[in-house]
């Protein structure tokens, strides 16, 4: 019984997918309530401020577990390491509020689709639905299930026939006021945030609460100068950020505001087409498509066919053709019967439609799919309002280490609270005292220096036009380890140039047909193939589309015409051009080519085909093209010429990109059944025609950028859609496979019926085949790598497919192929996120630079995703680079490495300069008194506040070190580092404070001040300045005038001028501090005002900074100890802590290991003399028909994203959030 109420109080929300999240039930208690409200007047809002930084507690103070379906509030836990709470309260809607009478039947369903969730939702006679809003998307309590289910789109379990005959003629009235009511508004509603609600969340951030608590303070004791100065630097620093997120708020409502309100016309069931606002739609309603449009939600196509350009999704200007979902009678859903290719019949929300094609004489017609944030622009929006958590170390260190000196400054407020209770101090003066001590650890300005950090690493990238829209992620990119490239429009050039045609006939290939060669290409199927498989539409009298399908179809010298009834008899859907031979073309029998119906390209299908009637034919062709080994398959045994591996193997080891082509003569005999032909019928035993050889030059930047990258010991890796064999190559030239490497192909295949899994390991090699020529080739011999050459030096290259069957049944080896996987090949979109997540588990810091292009995935996966194209693909990407090469990666490793050692300096800084004043405060409360308020200012806005506002400026080393810096603040180096720095500081202020007790000069000056008036001449050489101290001075008790104090300001003082110097390291990651000009002259203007003050004998200026002149050998000494503790700090800072060179030699001695799993993997690998296998079949183990299967795997497009999690996350925030 208890166990079945808590599976009523819990359950799972978007099981498996990335936005996992556990809800709960609770139920709110008035008393409880009504106590917690006492309490929080009582605080003075203080536990409201606790419960609005710990969502949690509030609903565990105030509530009590419930199972969901009587829950009135509900708790939501996300389901990674970092476990965020969130607290949504149940709405209530009541169907009663419609204009119409609802039936409170329970039998009868309230919409026509008898098994849709809203019939299930809604609580019947009361007619009441229960829901709740998680991050945009409505959930509603499916009483049935048993559990919160997404409303606003329409289920994947429907069929083709369903679709078309449950909600092909429309909805009625009622039921879209049923839906409106339940699913929401069409609309992606970003919501402007008023400023001063961005100001009330900026002001109620913690570390901002508690630096108002510090300021408060010190005003009340009248350090005003500084409080004022960090008052002003706190309220620039919450402007700019407000203004900054106002900015954003602003720039994302522009750019989704436009589809919220266009006017649709959609059928409604027995009343014909209606006009209305876009805002209305609902799933389930028929939309009509009238020409040029932009679409305001998802909807599957049922009728006609369209052209569309969906740049928004893909980040490339291509049009898309889209075709009618087919006219089936069966129960599979629609998507599981057109499989990876089912986008071919969406349209998605956000996109641009471009050109319809009528079905005769209706209009073209879809049905809505999705609305709102349940769309594909609505999830890339969400995805901006909703980043994904990533793991950084640094934030969480730096949370830790606040902590510690929270708990440092704690250690000082009962050491001041013995001190002053001891002597017997006024409880007031007592509690003020030891606040302020306890203050002093944490420095107010630590948001302000990390902030300037990243703003000046934000500022440099702009000057070398890399954008930014996650300013947390350049920390981020100091620490990446490995790049993952796409190759086309990344490392090669966008564009394809022709090289030649190799046709094929009676099972050879042909002479090769060269288009440098000026000679027209001679009329065959090959041609008309060229002249007619393809995307290309004609606009405004243009011909647009994919750049190789007019590269392909140029070459043909054939044009485009738009269709004349008069000329053409032919009148179809598909219809609306004709192919006619140019003025330039070859002599052609064929007047013209009409395409009836087009199968678009898909990437995952790596083919596209198309069926057209050639002018005076009455029979109809397919024609085809595609990645040869896809092609081949499809193609009749003897018509592929025996010699195709070695002929496609010969161009695509030079680097050529090949395309097949293939044709076949269909037996149907009308049109109508064209119609209705599926795509598996037609495209089959086809006849291979031959190849076409297109160029794909490598940019110019990219071989040099890989270089660096090597040299810097940053792993680069390809992943593409093209050719295994070509991307190799690609490889090779680029040099991202030093020559001399062996590279290892790795296929896999699927289970078999009585065979496992199996995954072959072959050796590529290279052969000379004469003067110039270089041709590699897969030896299936018995070659292995040579001893001296395994490991690091071998590069695996697999294609997509085996990428699949090792993710589903090769998981345990998956990890030792990527930790030396190079290629990857035939990559579909899904499988690039994937393996981007996969090498992230292996505890690499992940770059992915791509042209947006099938790439968004990737890019938002990635630590630091950075995008070469503009498009608004690309506006989920981190970065965006404005120069479209690769030569962005190397500068932004280089500015992220400089931001992070410039942030751990700034830490390590501030963190010491607490540290100083608390020793130096700790030592003076011993005899109850403190520094002076100007004493404070110099060290405070003269040194501390112009430090951290110019310490981050110095510049990026112009060269990549061969390592990374520190990723971590809880590191062996860096806290050695400010542990020592605290030793020397600490002997030197003790030493300073005991040994100025034991001068022969010395007095207490507030008891004995008589004493010290008489004897205050012989302390300074200016006479006139001893009396005039004497005739003025007023000494009481408590007073900051003190030897002590006198002693120690200097030595804290330029305590911190040194630390800063010394933190302040420029080599290897940064320019030398001499290259910071303004932080070097502040450094040393600082230095020379304090041994200036030090060393005058004025008393307008010793009077003002409260100190007491002393004779000239005690300063000088106080200046030798100072100088002293610097050589010693410096040395060990220099030539111990930051060497580099004696840390591994620490490390090898005592046998410390990295923690990361490629590491681990590295050393095993090296160790194992069986690695890596060559020329040899592996097969998968246990299991059914001896294979293992992992559960984990669900589909090749959509690799589960939370079935693996993976360590450490934590908010891509400013650190001290999580306080």
């Amino acid at each position: 019984m208890e166990e079945k109420s808590k599976k009523d109080h819990r359950v799972l929300l978007n099981q498996g997918e990335e936005n996992e999240l556990e809800v709960f039930g609770y139920q709110t208690q008035n008393l409880r309530r009504a106590f917690c409200l006492t309490v929080s007047v009582l605080t003075c809002g203080v536990l409201l401020l606790v419960f609005y930084w710990r969502p949690q507690w509030s609903v565990w103070a105030s509530c009590i577990s419930c199972p969901l379906e009587e829950a009135d509030t509900i708790l939501l836990r996300t389901t990674d390491e970092f476990q965020r709470y969130m607290r949504k309260k149940v709405i209530c809607l009541y169907l009663s509020a419609l204009k119409f009478p609802i039936s409170k039947n329970p039998e009868e369903p309230l919409v026509a689709d008898c098994h849709s969730v809203i019939n299930q939702a809604v609580l019947k006679p009361e007619l009441k639905l229960r829901c709740i809003q998680v991050q945009k998307i409505r959930y509603v309590w499916d009483n049935v299930e048993k559990r919160f289910q997404k409303v606003g789109l329409l289920a994947d379990s429907y069929s083709c026939y369903d679709i078309h005959h449950m909600f092909g003629l429309g909805l009625t009235n009622e039921e879209q006021e049923v839906r409106r009511l339940v699913c929401g508004p069409n609309a992606i509603e970003v919501e402007i945030q008023p400023i001063w609600k961005l100001l009330i969340k900026q002001v109620l951030n913690p570390f901002y609460v508690f630096q108002a608590f510090t300021l408060t303070l010190w005003l009340s004791q009248g350090y005003i100068p500084y409080s004022v100065a960090i008052i002003i630097l706190s309220v620039l620093s919450i402007v700019l950020s407000v203004y900054d997120l106002r900015q954003q708020s602003v720039k994302l409502h522009n750019l989704v505001e436009g589809h919220n309100k266009v006017q649709v016309k959609i059928i409604v069931k027995d009343k014909g087409v209606q006009e209305l606002e876009s805002r209305l739609l609902v799933p389930g309603d028929v939309l009509i498509l009238p020409g040029k449009f932009s679409l305001p939600c998802d909807a599957v196509l049922i009728d006609g066919s369209c052209v569309v350009n969906e740049s928004m999704l893909t980040g490339e200007s291509i049009p898309v053709t889209k075709t009618p979902l087919p006219h089936v009678e069966d129960t599979m859903p629609w998507k599981s019967r057109s499989a990876e290719d089912h986008r071919k019949h969406i349209l998605f929300c956000g996109t641009e439609v471009i050109q319809v094609k009528p079905p005769g004489q209706g209009p073209v017609r879809a049905v809505v799919l999705q609305t709102g944030y349940n769309t594909a622009k609505g999830d890339l929006v969400r995805s901006i309002l909703y980043p994904r958590p990533l793991n950084f170390k640094l934030y969480s260190d730096a949370f830790k280490f606040i902590v510690f000196l929270a708990g440092l400054g704690l250690v000082g407020f009962f050491y001041a609270l013995g001190v002053y209770v001891y002597h017997g101090v006024s409880p007031g003066d007592t509690a003020a005292m030891a606040l302020l001590l306890l203050t002093v650890t944490v420095p107010p300005v630590l948001p302000a220096a990390l902030t300037t950090g990243i703003m000046y690493a934000q500022k440099r990238l702009m000057k070398k036009k890399i954008f930014c829209i996650s300013p947390q992620r350049i920390n981020m990119c100091g620490q990446i380890n490995l790049v993952c490239f796409d190759k086309t429009g990344t490392l090669t050039e966008d564009g394809l140039d022709l090289w030649g045609t190799v046709p094929t006939a009676d099972n050879c290939f042909q002479e090769v047909h060269s288009f440098t060669s000026g000679k027209a290409l001679a009329w065959s199927p090959l041609c008309a193939a060229m002249a007619s498989c393809h995307s290309l539409i004609l606009l405004d009298g243009t011909i647009q589309g994919d750049p190789l399908d007019l590269k392909m179809f140029e070459g043909t010298a054939w044009i485009m015409e738009d269709c004349n009834v008069d000329y053409y008899d032919i009148r179809t859907s598909d219809a609306n051009i004709i192919i006619k031979p140019g003025p330039k073309a070859s002599w052609s029998p064929v007047e013209a080519i009409t395409v009836l119906r087009q199968f678009p390209f898909s990437s995952s299908l790596q083919r596209m085909s198309v069926v057209a009637q050639l002018s005076g034919e009455g029979h109809f062709h397919v024609y085809m093209k595609g990645a040869p080994e896809m092609l081949a398959k499809f193609c009749r045994s003897e018509t592929v010429p025996k010699n195709f591996p070695q002929e496609l193997r010969n161009y695509t080891v030079q680097g050529f990109r090949v395309i097949a082509l293939a044709h076949k003569a269909l037996s149907v005999g009308k049109l109508s059944e064209v119609e209705s032909l599926s795509r598996e019928k037609v495209e089959s035993e086809l006849t291979f025609l031959g190849l076409l050889i297109m160029e794909n030059r490598l940019k110019k930047e990219t071989r040099p950028v890989l270089k660096e990258l090597s040299e810097a010991c940053i792993r680069t890796v390809m992943v593409t859609g093209d050719n295994l064999q070509t991307a190799i190559t690609v490889a090779k030239n680029s040099e991202m496979i030093p020559p001399g490497s062996q590279v290892i192909l790795v296929e896999a295949s699927e289970p078999e019926e009585y065979a496992p899994a199996s995954v072959t390991w072959q050796l590529v090699e290279n052969q000379d085949n004469g003067p110039g020529i270089n041709e590699t080739y897969i030896n299936m011999g018995s070659s292995s790598v040579p001893a001296g050459e395994k490991g690091s030096c071998c590069h695996f290259a697999m294609s997509g497919k085996s990428y699949q069957v090792l993710f589903q049944h090769f998981n345990s080896l998956l990890p030792k192929i990527l930790v030396n996987g190079t290629i990857f090949a035939r990559m579909s979109p899904g499988q690039k996120s994937s393996l981007v997540e996969e090498f992230q588990k292996l505890n690499y810091y992940v770059g992915m630079c791509g042209d947006g292009a099938n790439d968004c995935g990737a890019l938002k996966m990635a630590h630091a995703g950075i995008s070469l194209s503009e498009q608004e693909a690309s506006v989920a990407s981190p970065f965006t680079s404005k120069t479209a090469n690769i030569e962005c990666v190397p500068q932004l490793i280089k500015e992220g490495r400089a931001a992070l050692v410039s942030s751990f300096g700034v830490f390590k800084y501030l963190t010491m300069y607490g540290i100083i004043q608390f020793i130096g405060t700790a030592l003076l409360y011993w005899q109850l008194q403190l520094f002076g308020n100007y004493q404070y200012i110099m060290q405070d806005i003269a040194i501390t506040l112009m430090v951290c506002l110019t310490m981050s400026s110095t510049h990026a080393y112009p060269k990549l070190a061969p390592y990374r810096p520190a990723g971590q603040l809880l590191s062996p180096p860096l806290l050695l580092s400010v542990l020592l720095n605290t030793c020397f500081t600490c002997i030197v202020q003790i030493c300073a404070f005991l040994y100025v007790k034991q001068q022969p000069w010395y007095c207490e000056v507030y008891r004995y001040s008589e004493c010290f008036l008489d004897n205050l001449s012989n302390f300074s050489t200016n006479m006139s300045f001893g009396r005039n101290w004497t005739r003025n001075a007023t000494l009481v008790p408590g007073s900051i005038l003190s030897f002590e104090g006198t002693s120690l300001w200097p030595i804290t003082t330029i305590n911190c001028i040194t630390v800063a110097f010394i933190f302040s390291k420029g080599k290897p990651f940064r320019k030398p501090i001499y290259t910071n000009y303004i932080f070097l002259l502040l450094l040393i203007s600082a230095l020379g005002i304090t041994v200036f003050i030090f060393f005058s004998d004025f008393q307008d200026i010793y009077q003002g900074m409260e100190l007491i002149p002393t004779i000239t050998s005690w300063r000088v000494s106080i200046l030798v100890a100072t100088l002293i503790q610097f050589c010693v700090a410096f040395f060990v800072e220099d030539a111990i802590l930051q060497n580099r060179e004696l840390w591994l030699l620490i490390k090898k001695t005592f046998g410390f290991c990295s923690k990361s799993q490629y590491r681990k993997w590295q050393k095993k690998l090296a160790e194992d003399s069986t690695w890596p296998p060559t020329n040899r079949t592996d097969y998968s183990g246990d299991g059914k028909n001896g294979s293992y299967v992992n559960q984990g795997y669900e589909s090749p497009e959509q690799i589960p994203k939370g079935k693996l999690k993976w360590g450490g996350q934590t908010t891509e925030q400013h650190f001290w959030t999580r306080l």
